[in-house]
């Protein structure tokens, strides 16, 4: 593993790591942008996996995007177009030709390649696992007010239940009493990973409010190069897949795959299913 501080457009810097053959030429690397609380260390299962499933002589660049790991804060006035720059800042330093985002990191992936059109920043493949985008309103938001005033109050145990019954609509979860919630996730926000989620909570409100609060159209991403890979997990939350549908309907020459074993963690988890499908879509 190769590491790397880059530094940022605005005075911040990133921290970037590298897998796989180090001096792999651009057309052979995939900058993985990750979802939302997710620190690059997360990811380092999977972007190993990633990097022997694409083969000898390929890379794989994940950075910790703002406020997490050992990124700079996000700044004043953060937004989108922060995260948009950042991709752009990760591909100057490292050449990369292709894009995988995973949950809000397809969300980042999206609106920067859609921004990106017409320059030579458009990348050679584009995949994108659980994308968070808001299609039409398809995310409901309404819950991020609730579990902002948790996280400013400190009130971890809340915060993560105000999240859990948003993203698992549903599931058994999410008819549990919000109170009783809340205590499960305290204790559940005393293992090492939801440490990990408490120190990038407040980030996290800046991050989910950039990504969804302004509801995008299906067609507004039909500039999107030919090629480019919708994938979700069977076992996810339904509106990745519906999302990641719309999507693909509304791209010319997109794709779309579902993964029917894997669920919405599946790309940090490594799961051999998918990393042998993307391994595959990178490579043909």
């Amino acid at each position: 593993m190769k590491e790397q501080v880059l530094p940022t457009h605005d005075g911040g810097h990133l921290a970037l790591y590298s897998y796989g053959t180090e001096d792999a030429p651009g057309e052979k690397r995939v900058v993985l942008i990750g979802g939302a609380f997710l620190t690059a260390l997360i990811y380092r299962p999977f972007s190993i996996a990633l990097a022997n499933g694409l083969g000898d002589g390929w890379a794989v660049d994940v950075y910790d995007r703002r406020g997490r790991g050992s990124s700079s804060p996000q700044p004043a006035g953060y937004s989108m177009a922060t995260e948009i720059e950042d991709v752009r800042t990760v591909m100057d330093a490292t050449g990369a030709r292709n894009i995988l985002g995973h949950s809000l990191g397809g969300s980042v992936a999206l609106n920067a390649v859609q921004e990106f059109t017409g320059t030579g920043y458009v990348p050679d493949k584009l995949a994108v696992y659980d994308a968070a985008v808001n299609i039409d309103g398809s995310i409901d938001i309404e819950w991020l007010d609730g579990f902002e005033k948790a996280v400013n109050d400190g009130k971890v145990g809340h915060a993560l239940a105000h999240m859990k019954k948003a993203t698992s609509p549903g599931s058994a979860m999410a008819r549990i009493p919000e109170p009783v919630l809340a205590g499960l996730m305290a204790v559940l926000s005393r293992t090492k990973v939801n440490k990990v989620f408490r120190q990038v909570m407040p980030s996290g409100v800046g991050e989910l409010r950039a990504a969804y609060n302004e509801k995008d159209h299906a067609r507004d991403f039909s500039v999107l190069p030919a090629g480019t890979h919708f994938m979700a997990g069977g076992k996810s939350p339904s509106y990745y897949k519906v999302t990641a549908q719309r999507l693909h309907a509304a791209v010319p020459g997109s794709t779309f795959e579902l993964s029917p074993k894997c669920f919405h963690g599946s790309i940090p988890a490594a799961v051999k299913e998918l990393v042998a499908d993307i391994s595959e879509y990178f490579t043909a």
